[in-house]
Parts: structure tokens; C-alpha cells; sequence
């Protein structure tokens, strides 16, 4: 296992060497360093996402700035890296991507500053000022630190909700405090760009609006699953010929049937989800992650595992923790989403909100209501407190248990579902297509 250690400097965190995954891009001009760079991070045992260039001829950065910034936007990797001439320009298109806080750093310091005080998840550095050694050292330290601290958090928080433009948040509060002179123009198109933003928020919770999703739209959302203890292998066989036939965004598994689910799967856009620890949750964390990784190398694109509840009910935050952090690092190696059932209709509210922020600790992917074998399955008030949980780290959240409808369905989607676990997906299709004219 990858030792930990410290630098001399006694202010410096914690450098740890467990991989993540790092999305890295060039110009032209950045393209040598670039190159070396990543060579380095793998050698590190960093998940590398290379999005180019790919040579020295000439290319406009910001196409390449903006590919690593929606690659940590989007969650598929958790830093990014981008190499121009100076790292300012780069650094600017970065920054008009939604999630993402680019910094161009320039020595280790502002590399530290720029992560410790303002959550910086892209870092970009200029070719013409930094050489590979200088680049490495700089890098080392934007990955090694974190933002931890309440001061520093509560702050990115407010660069958040600028970006987000949450009217009530304390920096729009403290806009309003400025008086600013404002037409009626401006206050009615202000307001109905609020409005707009509001409506159109996904995991907010609440119940928020949105309109009645189309069979294809709802399709994109759905994870189609088989999971009873006797499901034949024809059984999985339909489940994926009806996955591939109304395009849904996953079938979900047990794990023994990840490679023959892969094979007739292959080629097209739906994925393999695998359950681990199913249904019980009650494993040891080892077991869970081998489990998971042998999931995904036959296949599975993404793992939902079952949470201890036992740890959780002896509110073991700790071991809560270890338990999902074991899977997580098996999907972060493999390249794998990682979603984290709670079943929730074992646990206190207390004791969900706290298994989400165990999830978010653990860097899971999403959190996920139910496995569908207990007393109870997912409520629209369990997945709004779940996704006002996970908000701060854009988690996903998953519906699943008693999903059953096209009305269900949008029921916790209006309250923050961002995925749906059904296995009566096909019916669902029917029902969008009746409700929305189907289109």
C-alpha cells in the first residue's frame, strides 16, 4: 500500500498518495509539459485522463480548457490539470464552466493557497514560466492539500452560490446590502432569470418544478433491474434486450451475471450496474471491495453497495466511513461510479443525513434509498433530505424501492432524484409516453 508522508514544512497537510483521478490538457504551446506531467501522475498511480493536444501543431487552448474543466465538472475526475503558454487563459475559460475553480499557480504556494483557501479543482500552469520540475513540485502540492477549514469552506460555499445565484445565500444578501440602483427592467429580468435557475435546479429537494419528462428523457434516468434471487439467465437476457430497446441509462445486476449482462451490452450506451454486499450490507468492507472490483473487470461501469446499517445504528461513524471508502477506492481504480444504498426506511432522519455525509466523506458518487428487500422503499421527504445533504458535494441521489409508476418516478425526481431504480421500467415507458403525447 502507498505510504503516507509529510513535507519539513510544518504548515503543509498531510501528502497522501492514493490515486485520483486527473483530468490533464495542453496547447500547442503546453503540449511538452503536458506530456511529461501525465507520464508522471501515472507513475504516481493517478487515473489519468489525457484530453489532448496530441502534438505541437497549433490548437486553441480553450477547446482544450474546457475539456479538462467539464471532465471534473461532470465528476468523471476529481482534479484537472491544463497547460497553456502564461496558464491565464486557460485559467479564465475554466472558469466559465458551472462547479469549476480554476487557479493559475505559479509556484507551490499559490498551488497551496489557491486549494487550501479557495477549493481550486483545476490548476493551470504556464509553460513558459515553469519547467518540469518546478511543474511537478507545484502539482504535487495542489493534489496532496484540501480545503478543511470552516472559514475557508463557508467561503468557496459563497462562490458556489454566486455561480448558482441562490437569492437567499449571504453573499446574494450582502449584493443586496450594496443598494444597487436598478431599473424595473432589470429587477423583472433578474427575477426571471431567479425563477428560471430555481426551476431548473436538479437535487435541490423540495419539490422542485419540472415538467413532465418524455419517455427518452425519463429513459436516461432509469437504472432497469433484476435483482431477485431467481432471476434465470433469460431472465437477465430480457432485462437487457428491453434496456437496449428503450435506450435506459443502466441495467442493475447481481454481480454474478456482470460478464453475461457486459456481453450483450456491448457496443451500445447502456451500462452494467452491479450490486455489492447485497442486500444485506453486513460484509467486511474487504469482502464488499473485492466484490466490487471483480464487478468491474468484467464489465460493470457502475457499483451500488449496500451501507452497513449495523455500523450505522451503533452510530460507528468511523467504520461507516472505512466501509464505503473500501468500495470507493475499487471504483476510483476501476473507473467506476460508486452509489451507496442507505435503506432508508431502517434509519432514523438523523441517521440518513448522517450516512450521506459519510458517503460524501468517503467520495462516493451517489447515495441510493433502498435495496427493494426490506419493509420499506423510497418516499419523496427521505430523497429530498438526502439530496439537501449531498448538495454541497453534487452527489447523485437514487430512487429506488417501490418505484413502480411513471408517477412515482417523477414524484422523487421532483424532490431530487437524479437517477430511478425500477423494475418495471418497461411499464413506465408506457405510462411517459401516455401522459407526455410520446414525445
Amino acid at each position: 500500500m502507498l505510504a503516507l508522508f509529510r513535507r519539513d514544512d510544518k504548515d503543509t497537510p498531510h501528502m497522501s498518495k492514493r490515486p485520483i483521478r486527473i483530468a490533464v490538457g495542453a496547447d500547442h504551446g503546453g503540449y511538452e509539459l503536458k506530456t511529461q506531467l501525465a507520464g508522471w501522475l501515472k507513475s504516481e498511480g493517478h487515473n489519468v485522463t489525457d484530453v489532448g493536444t496530441d502534438s505541437k501543431e497549433a490548437v486553441d487552448y480553450p477547446v482544450f480548457a474546457a475539456a479538462v474543466a467539464r471532465a471534473v465538472a461532470a465528476g468523471r475526475c476529481d482534479l484537472g490539470i491544463m497547460v497553456d503558454g502564461a496558464g491565464i487563459g486557460s485559467a479564465m475559460t475554466a472558469n466559465k464552466i458551472p462547479g469549476v475553480r480554476a487557479a493559475a499557480c505559479y509556484n507551490e504556494a499559490l498551488a497551496k493557497n489557491s486549494r487550501q483557501h479557495n477549493g481550486a479543482n483545476v490548476l493551470t500552469l504556464g509553460s513558459g514560466q515553469t519547467n518540469f520540475e518546478q511543474a511537478k513540485a507545484i502539482a504535487d502540492v495542489f493534489i496532496a492539500t484540501e480545503c478543511t477549514e470552516e472559514r475557508h469552506l463557508r467561503r468557496v460555499q459563497m462562490i458556489k452560490d454566486l455561480e448558482s445565484g441562490r437569492a437567499a445565500s449571504p453573499v446574494m444578501a450582502a449584493i443586496k446590502e450594496m443598494k444597487l440602483e436598478l431599473s424595473a427592467q432589470d429587477v423583472a429580468r433578474i427575477a426571471e432569470r431567479v425563477k428560471q435557475i430555481v426551476g431548473g435546479q436538479a437535487g435541490g429537494g423540495g419539490g422542485a418544478a419540472v415538467a413532465n419528462l418524455s419517455p427518452a428523457q425519463l429513459a436516461r434516468m432509469i437504472d432497469h433491474t433484476i435483482l431477485k434471487p431467481e432471476a434465470t439467465q433469460d431472465d437477465v437476457k430480457k432485462l437487457c434486450e428491453e434496456a437496449l430497446k428503450h435506450n435506459f441509462f443502466s441495467c442493475c445486476v447481481n454481480s454474478s451475471w456482470v460478464r453475461y449482462a457486459a456481453q450483450i451490452l456491448r457496443g451500445s450506451s447502456v451500462k452494467v450496474c452491479a450490486v455489492v454486499g447485497f442486500p444485506l450490507g453486513a460484509a467486511p468492507p474487504e469482502i464488499k471491495a473485492l466484490e466490487a472490483r471483480r464487478a468491474i473487470r468484467e464489465g460493470a461501469r457502475e457499483i451500488d453497495m449496500v451501507i452497513n446499517v449495523g455500523l450505522v445504528k451503533s452510530g460507528d461513524w468511523d467504520a461507516v466511513t472505512r466501509d464505503i471508502r473500501a468500495v470507493a477506492e475499487a471504483c476510483i481504480d476501476g473507473r467506476a461510479l460508486l452509489k451507496v444504498i442507505l435503506e432508508t426506511c431502517l434509519l432514523t432522519k438523523d441517521e440518513i443525513a448522517k450516512a450521506c455525509e459519510a458517503s460524501m466523506r468517503a467520495r462516493a458518487d451517489y447515495v441510493k434509498t433502498s435495496t427493494g428487500f426490506n419493509k420499506g422503499g423510497a418516499t419523496a421527504e427521505d430523497i429530498a433530505l438526502m439530496a439537501r445533504t449531498v448538495k454541497p458535494k453534487r452527489l447523485g441521489v437514487k430512487a429506488s424501492g417501490g418505484v413502480r409508476t411513471y408517477a412515482d418516478a417523477m414524484l422523487m425526481i421532483r424532490n431530487g432524484a437524479t437517477r430511478i431504480g425500477s423494475s418495471n421500467s418497461v411499464k413506465m415507458m408506457e405510462e411517459a409516453a401516455a401522459a407526455t403525447g410520446g414525445k
